[in-house]
């Protein structure tokens, strides 16, 4: 395994001033081992981006990584920027987005107070994890449901949303109908980590939809798409959509022996969503999710 974490990581400016730090989607490619991990199977292997905000000296970041190397890199390039002054957003406080924070200490870090109260409940769980993430450094400035910052001529709205994880914070920029959706959406589909909450999950999905969204850019998402600019709206439709039929077929013995690519033919098709093969496992994952959630006996594919 490479003794820098971040080697494979690239630097993509999908809007001037706005950066993306893309890694994984790299096939045979790992980086913590050949055991199942967080860090390989939940973000390199499924593609992983963190975004930072420029103006002069100043940045705004979305995320810190997937590990210290990573978020050191991420610092290292803003500073050959001439950043002097960093802010880090924290879309969530699952592991893939709250490892590097470590690196981000000396800075302002700004959460909503669920993702605060969440991270200081798993800090023996993180530190247990492999990669472990000890020690869990905690955000130092709370917001409740929205918090306006400003970052040279740019507005900015941290809006926290109960998708993926219940102390989801989205970043959008009104004035230019950018959302930096985090985990709150994800090509080729949502990873469902609360099925008890999917309902809600769902409403607020619809909720997000009144934002005036022009692009979309997924922390899970394809290095193309990103780079060029991000998805559509669509995107909230179809993992919207994805989530009504898990939920709407999850007592059919069927759904089983039915595929990712065929359950969400038609948004592939219509170019909503890029299908992704390793998403496969994370389907049949949401599908024993549900169930269990529900009490529906799983039924293994033919």
């Amino acid at each position: 395994m490479p003794t820098n974490l971040a080697a494979t990581m690239t630097v993509l400016e999908p809007y001037p001033g706005l950066y993306a730090y893309y890694d994984g989607r790299i096939a045979g490619k790992r980086l913590c081992s050949e055991e199942k991990n967080w860090l390989d199977d939940g973000a390199y292997s499924l593609g992983i981006a963190t975004y930072a905000l420029v103006a002069d000296h100043e940045a705004i970041l979305y995320d810190s990584h997937t590990s210290l190397d990573h978020a050191r890199a991420v610092r290292d390039h803003l500073v050959g920027w001439g950043v002097t002054s960093m802010r880090l957003v924290l879309s969530h406080w699952h592991t893939d987005h709250i490892a590097g924070n470590a690196i981000f200490a000396d800075c302002e870090i700004l959460a909503n107070r669920l993702t605060a109260k969440t991270l200081v409940a798993n800090i023996k769980t993180l530190a247990r994890k492999t990669p472990p993430i000890n020690p869990v450094v905690m955000p130092n400035r709370l917001f409740d449901r929205q918090m306006t910052l400003t970052l040279g001529e740019r507005t900015i709205e941290l809006l926290q949303f109960n998708i993926h994880s219940a102390d989801g914070t989205v970043l959008f920029l009104p004035d230019e109908g950018i959302l930096l959706a985090g985990d709150t959406l994800e090509d080729t589909i949502t990873y469902v980590s609360e099925p008890e909450h999917i309902a809600i999950h769902i409403a607020e999905l619809n909720r997000l939809k009144t934002l005036p969204i022009r692009r979309i850019l997924p922390d899970h998402g394809a290095r193309e798409r990103i780079a060029s600019g991000g998805y559509e709206p669509s995107l909230i439709d179809a993992n919207r959509d994805y989530l009504q039929r898990l939920i709407d077929r999850a007592e059919d013995p069927a759904l089983a022996n039915l595929s990712l690519r065929d359950f969400v033919a038609d948004d592939i098709a219509a170019g909503h969503i890029v299908y992704f093969e390793p998403y496969e496992a994370v389907h049949r994952a949401n599908i024993a999710e549900v169930r269990k959630a529900r009490g529906i006996a799983s039924v293994d594919p033919d």
